[in-house]
């Protein structure tokens, strides 16, 4: 109804275009709020006063002659003008029951549309470095970088989902080096291991298999690899600078060739794991973008000498530096240190600048929220590449807080002793996690509670809104038992009959669908898509406890049939959008 209210304003606007009333080339934002109170109407409109100014009169006026232009509509019973210049639109009572019809015609489709048609956009999320399995925090950017691309998709936008591999620098050599210590350990060799290495069992899993198939061929006798390593925090030393040590030390003792095999078994296997972990989780990418590729192809030397010619790099202690302060950021930053080794940052610009360069109409990053400092020194970056900073939408998503039932369940990282995203989803199962995931807007802390998201009860919400799907299938078994057939064109002819206060609610719920997933889309908040589901449920819920459905009157079974199996579809396409599965049977 709010689209077809839509057309005919714009029709008026045309009309009143012709008149001369407007000028052509306004072309106008028309918005259509939903009333707060029924005697406002169903519907309001505030188009006159947005145009009272360009139409040089006063906004009631400009509203009557908008009433007046207004094409006739048979599911229109009233417009009203109303305070400084609203347009209040009155709804027939009986055009809600349109909606079942439009359900069951358009069915996978119904809700969708094309609000985002022609745009390409790209969104980038998780991105953890493939350094280790992916942990309970990832999964949260996972759910909801995947729900977010999902509803744009679904409003019309072409949509490329990507995942940025940062495949170079300081983590992926602390990752092989520590490979290597423990492989070393595993031909027998005695190595303190550094506080600063990659300490879980995944380590000590990829070495072995090294050493299964290697056996001591990469094997280096301790004392070189220690030899003058300055002392680690243990033993009063920088951490940093003991691990960093090492790392120059392995790839000395291994050569260039040697130390790339750990580099890159290291790089597969954790790789390869986090595609299988996000697959099985419901999440698929257009492209794994390797940050390698933009230094091997001179991307990251591009964006900086763009930089440098715009005048924004300059020189200093040895380093080259990026004047962003100047640009929005808090200070300026390293670009290329001064052992001549681009940054992070740098390949960061290169790869942004390389977003751009594909054409996309919009850039959406999904970051961690302890990246938000990270944000100004990336628009600082856009701006100074000459890039139009609208381009780019920063959504940052907080970390979960796991739960089983009261007692909190500790996380670290480096040390390995964390929940992996493959553990929560064995034990909890895909669907409560993508469900839970979602169920606030990302930049809230959200608590997972493990104990809640595996229990068969009506306080756990997933289950709530699948268990509705479910008893509507329940329903049209017990048809068959009973040896009654549905007949649809009948309940279509018999939708008046949907008089109960119960029925009128899911009708007025269902006729929201379409709008709210255009909302939940154009605003990032997959979270809206979730309120909307667990409303719908519970109003099924309600009304399934308080009427019968298969009753002897053929005419109103057969209407209720409609209007459930209606509630069927829209709960199966809202759970599809979200990737989560809708069982017939509980």
């Amino acid at each position: 109804m709010k689209k077809k209210i839509e057309e005919l304003i714009l029709q008026a606007v045309e009309t009143l275009k012709v008149d001369g009333v407007l000028a052509q080339e306004i072309t106008p934002n028309i918005t259509i709020d939903r009333t707060r109170d029924a005697q406002h109407g169903d519907f309001a409109s505030n188009l006159a006063l947005m145009l009272a100014k360009q139409a040089k009169t006063n906004p009631r006026q400009l509203a009557e002659k908008l009433m007046a232009a207004l094409p006739e509509d048979a599911s229109i019973i009233k417009v009203e003008l109303a305070g400084p210049g609203f347009i209040n639109f009155f709804i027939d009572p009986t055009a809600q029951f349109q909606v079942i019809k439009q359900i069951h015609d358009q069915g996978r489709e119904f809700g969708l549309s094309q609000v985002g048609a022609g745009k390409k956009v790209q969104v980038e999320f998780v991105s953890a470095n493939p350094t280790g399995p992916l942990h309970v925090g990832h999964g949260r950017g996972a759910a909801y970088g995947s729900a977010v691309a999902d509803l744009l998709e679904a409003v019309g936008f072409e949509v490329h989902r990507e995942y940025y591999v940062n495949d170079a620098g300081r983590q992926m050599d602390i990752l092989a080096t520590s490979i290597w210590l423990r492989y070393l350990e595993e031909c027998g060799e005695v190595v303190r291991f550094p506080s600063n290495a990659y300490r879980g069992d995944y380590v000590r899993e990829i070495a072995g298999d090294i050493h299964k198939n290697a056996n001591n061929e990469y094997r280096r006798p301790a004392e070189l690899v220690l030899e003058n390593i300055p002392p680690d925090e243990a033993e009063g030393g920088d951490k940093e600078e003991h691990i960093d040590a090492l790392i120059s030390r392995a790839k000395i003792l291994l050569g260039p060739s040697l130390y790339q095999d750990f580099f890159q078994i290291g790089l597969n296997n954790i790789l390869g794991d986090i595609k299988i972990d996000l697959s099985e989780f419901g999440v698929d990418y257009q492209q794994w973008f390797s940050e390698r590729q933009l230094m091997d192809d001179g991307s990251v030397a591009q964006a900086l000498e763009r930089l440098r010619d715009a005048g924004h790099l300059y020189q200093q202690d040895g380093a080259t530096w990026f004047a962003c302060a100047k640009l929005g950021d808090e200070k300026d930053r390293v670009v290329v240190r001064e052992n001549g080794q681009s940054t992070y940052f740098a390949s960061d610009i290169a790869y942004h600048m390389n977003k751009l360069d594909r054409g996309f109409d919009l850039i959406i990053d999904i970051w961690g929220a302890d990246h938000h400092g990270y944000i100004p020194r990336v628009r600082a970056a856009l701006a100074a590449l000459g890039a139009d900073e609208s381009k780019l939408k920063v959504l940052l998503v907080q970390f979960a807080s796991l739960y089983r039932g009261e007692e909190k369940v500790s996380m670290s990282t480096r040390s390995g002793e964390f929940v992996t995203l493959r553990q929560l989803r064995n034990e909890v199962g895909k669907d409560a996690a993508r469900f839970f995931y979602v169920m606030r807007r990302s930049e809230q802390h959200m608590d997972f509670d493990l104990k809640l998201a595996t229990s068969k009860s009506n306080e756990n919400p997933v289950f709530y809104v699948q268990y509705a799907h479910a008893r509507v299938c329940s329903v049209l078994r017990q048809l068959d038992e009973k040896g009654w057939e549905r007949n649809l064109l009948l309940g279509m002819d018999n939708l008046t009959l949907l008089t109960e206060e119960h029925e009128t609610h899911l009708l007025g719920t269902l006729t929201r669908y379409p709008e709210m997933l255009e909302r939940a889309a154009l605003q990032y908040e997959p979270h809206q898509l979730i309120q909307y589901l667990r409303e719908l449920a519970n109003e099924f819920h309600t009304y399934y406890n308080a009427h019968q459905f298969l009753v002897e009157e053929v005419s109103i079974r057969n209407a209720r049939l409609n209007l459930i199996c209606a509630v069927k579809q829209v709960l199966a396409n809202g759970l599809g959008l979200l990737n989560i599965n809708t069982p017939e049977a509980m």
